[in-house]
C-alpha cells in the first residue's frame, strides 16, 4: 500500500510503532485525534 511505501522511505529498518484511521467525521466534529504510545520502566 501507498502508507507502508511512504512509511518505509522515511524510517527504513526502524520501523516504531503507529496506527492510522480512516474516517469520514471523528465524532463531535474534533479537528485532531492524537493517539499516545509510552514505554516505562
Amino acid at each position: 500500500a501507498k502508507m507502508n511505501e511512504a512509511y518505509e522511505a522515511n524510517f527504513g529498518d526502524h520501523k516504531p510503532a503507529r496506527s492510522a484511521v480512516e474516517v469520514a467525521r471523528l465524532p463531535k466534529d474534533v479537528k485532531v485525534e492524537i493517539e499516545v504510545i509510552a514505554a516505562f520502566e
